[in-house]
């Protein structure tokens, strides 16, 4: 597994891992299942797409902002 961290892509509207600065896991889609780092732990779940008012969001995972968080996959 490779660690990054969660940013949005404005090209594709997507979410996407970045891994360093020139180095990108290369968009994410729904159903991508991942490990996020909350609470001092890491936590199995994966993205969603809401079509409403929540957007991109972890299942599991209550946030108001996925950028920036720390994933592996």
């Amino acid at each position: 597994m490779k660690q990054g961290v969660l940013v949005h892509d404005p090209e594709s509207d997507r979410m996407d891992v970045r891994f360093g600065l020139e180095d990108y896991y290369g968009g994410l889609h729904c159903g991508t299942c991942m490990d996020v780092f909350v609470n001092n732990r890491w936590k199995p779940t994966r993205i969603e797409m809401d079509w409403g008012d929540k957007g991109w969001y972890l299942v599991g995972v209550p946030t108001d902002s996925l950028v920036g968080l720390r994933v592996r996959i």
